[in-house]
């Protein structure tokens, strides 16, 4: 509580959630860094043609994909590697 804004029953739940599925919090992390790391390529390789807005609709279009997937989406999108269709 000494490190949160939140209510104390937000806390409560995010404890609770965090020791029914401990991996969630590190899914959820290892997603978020694999974004990070895809943007910052996208944006090198795109340089002004990047487009935060499309980066978004290219992750989000296909729903839940595993991030190699994901990657080889964003990838092909962005033209940091020429990928053939499967």
């Amino acid at each position: 509580m000494e490190n949160t804004p939140n209510a104390e029953s937000d806390a409560i739940k995010m404890v609770e959630r965090h020791i029914v599925m401990p991996s969630q919090a590190t899914a959820y992390k290892i997603g978020m860094l694999k974004i990070l790391e895809l943007r910052t390529q996208a944006q090198q390789t795109m340089g002004a043609a990047f487009d935060i807005r499309e980066f978004h609709t290219q992750l989000l279009k296909n729903g839940p994909l595993p991030l190699d997937v994901l990657e080889q989406n964003i990838k092909r999108w962005s033209h940091i590697e020429k990928i053939p269709s499967v």
